[in-house]
């Protein structure tokens, strides 16, 4: 994004009173401190721009006082602006690189805009404001954030509103949370409108991290979202003092689960059509998510051999998964598809593990054996890793089960909506600080046995090796021994390969499979999927489905029939 100097302009900055202004290449004037919007502009006309043949930039509605003293009028946008901001800032403070906020995040943010018809355009959509009012007591309605912003939308569109937010008679009108019956929006308007909700905002910052080739995936990004490190949770509360709501307009921003790893990966898939951005930058070997580092990550997680590299890189090259051209994401295609590059790496890793010790409840046991018989030192020992794993990873599920109860009593808090009088509201809350004391007594030992330094990310999970708080022996250098040769031929002591039915479902009646077959699997492949599900947070039939598509493009030549020979001419 090519920036150019505010000269002459030296107004303080209504959000963050600096005066420290820039104009974008398309004209608009922002704050450099806070990357808040005014309505003042410039015409800049630039070629090189990222928004190339959008260079006239319109207004800003400008924010307006209401007839009530101490009330102001937002727009949504704005509030999600803030949001993203947040999260940028979270992400570059744990080493992302700065232009990922700077550039890319700004320049996303501003076509996400434009091509939505919200700003950055010379006839921008009426979108609705929110408003804030610290005199009233608006009570909450547990309205899901996608109807708010479309109701929000139709508001603006009705008569009896305007797009002020001011009713016809004066009166504030809180229409972010209106439930009229003229508020209805219908199936295509809802499809049009693309507005921004909570879900979107972590899909924006994954395309964002995606574009600069950064090392943190998807899962990644909802573990960090997960544990506050990433602005989600409730982040409605951070808002500045001005921006802060009240009843129902907070709805559209109040959220307190995090919602799932295929729904940010659809998301995404979604806001990049929108903001029609050109095919991303290449996913070479280079690029940490790139299967071939991607799975030594995941193998050192796992406490698996060093050995098993070198059979991962033949899978990978066998199924043609180092292509640059299937790792790469384009939303220019006609079915743009967003590879998972985590469970991708994982489902790699099961597959070398099937063909290596078949994973059937019998052989990998029987191979274990014929290890333990042979006299060289540190051979890999497929019993005794399972050994060593298990309670480790029994120990780290439980772990993260006490955080999360332990998060859901800290947010815990009553409802107004459920108070009668203000004897109740008092006693019930009392009743909620007395639970969440008790309660934290209870983990006082876990909290005093964290370091200093626990605030600090690591995108392992478990640590291996003899140090102290170890979660068991490493494994990572024991030798893999699974070959022998026969008349000078190296071969797999496991002869035989065995794998579900891959064939593909219609489109229109594909569904989970894997619940249905799930008990006829073998236990130690089940248990697998469930290690590697856990790890990236997602479900085991999300590793089992891309388990199957390995093999399918592992097995693809050996399933189509070969041609018949040619019989030669004596």
């Amino acid at each position: 994004m090519n920036e150019h100097l505010a000269d002459g302009y030296s107004e303080p900055c209504a959000q963050c009173a600096a005066v420290d202004w820039g104009v974008t290449d398309e004209g608009q004037f922002f704050c450099r401190n806070c990357h808040n919007i005014i309505e003042k502009t410039r015409e800049v006309v630039d070629d090189s721009t990222f928004l190339r043949g959008h260079s006239r930039i319109s207004q800003l509605a400008r924010t307006k006082k209401t007839g009530k003293e101490g009330a102001r009028q937002w727009m949504v946008c704005e509030g999600f602006q803030f949001i993203l901001k947040s999260q940028a800032d979270a992400l570059v403070s744990l080493g992302v690189c700065s232009q990922f906020k700077t550039e890319v995040m700004w320049n996303f943010w501003k076509r996400y805009l434009q091509n939505t018809g919200q700003a950055f355009t010379k006839n921008p959509l009426s979108t609705v404001r929110f408003s804030i009012d610290v005199t009233s007591e608006s009570e909450p309605e547990s309205i899901a954030q996608s109807e708010q912003s479309v109701r929000s939308f139709a508001s603006s569109r009705t008569g009896d509103i305007s797009a002020s937010g001011i009713s016809s008679d004066g009166e504030l009108s809180v229409c972010s949370g209106s439930t009229d019956a003229s508020m209805y929006v219908s199936a295509k308007d809802r499809k049009s409108c693309n507005l921004m909700n909570m879900p979107r905002t972590l899909a924006m910052c994954y395309l964002a991290l995606l574009w600069v080739r950064e090392a943190i995936t998807l899962a990644d990004l909802l573990r960090l979202a997960s544990e506050r490190r990433v602005p989600y949770i409730n982040v409605h509360e951070d808002f500045p003092e001005e921006l802060r709501l009240l009843g129902r307009d907070a709805n559209i921003f109040r959220v307190e689960s995090l919602p799932s790893y295929s729904k940010i990966r659809r998301e995404a898939v979604n806001l990049a059509q929108v903001m029609k951005l050109p095919a991303f930058p290449t996913v070479s070997q280079d690029c940490l998510l790139h299967p071939i580092p991607l799975t030594v990550r995941y193998l050192l997680e796992s406490n698996l051999p060093d050995g098993l590299v070198v059979w991962v890189h033949k899978v990978i090259k066998q199924a043609a998964m180092d292509d640059e051209s299937f790792l790469t994401f384009d939303p220019d295609r006609t079915r743009p598809v967003l590879i998972c590059y985590d469970i991708q790496a994982v489902a790699i890793i099961i597959v070398t593990l099937k063909l290596l010790f078949k994973l059937d409840d019998r052989v990998e046991w029987t191979l274990t054996e014929e290890a333990a018989n042979k006299t060289k030192k540190k051979v890999f020992s497929f019993e005794r890793w399972f050994k060593i794993m298990q309670p480790a990873f029994k120990r780290i599920r439980q772990k993260r089960e006490r955080e999360e109860a332990r998060k859901q009593w800290k947010s815990s808090k009553p409802l107004i909506s459920d108070l009668k009088n203000k004897s109740v509201i008092l006693k019930k809350r009392r009743v909620v600080e007395h639970l969440q004391h008790r309660f934290q007594m209870l983990n006082d030992s876990t909290s005093k046995q964290q370091s200093p330094t626990a605030t600090s990310f690591s995108s392992f999970q478990f640590h291996w090796g003899k140090d102290e708080g170890s979660d068991g022996s490493s494994m990572h250098h024991h030798r893999l021994d699974c070959t022998f040769k026969k008349q000078g031929v190296t071969r797999l002591a496991n002869r035989k390969y065995w794998h579900t039915y891959l064939g593909r479902c219609p489109s229109h009646i594909s569904k989970d499979h894997f619940s249905e077959i799930e008990s006829s699997l073998p236990r130690i492949y089940v248990w697998l999927l469930d290690l590697f599900s856990f790890l990236l947070g997602v479900r085991q039939a999300q590793v089992y489905d891309e388990v199957l598509v390995v093999e399918r493009r592992l097995l693809k030549n050996k399933t189509r029939p070969k041609p018949p020979r040619k019989k030669s001419k004596k």
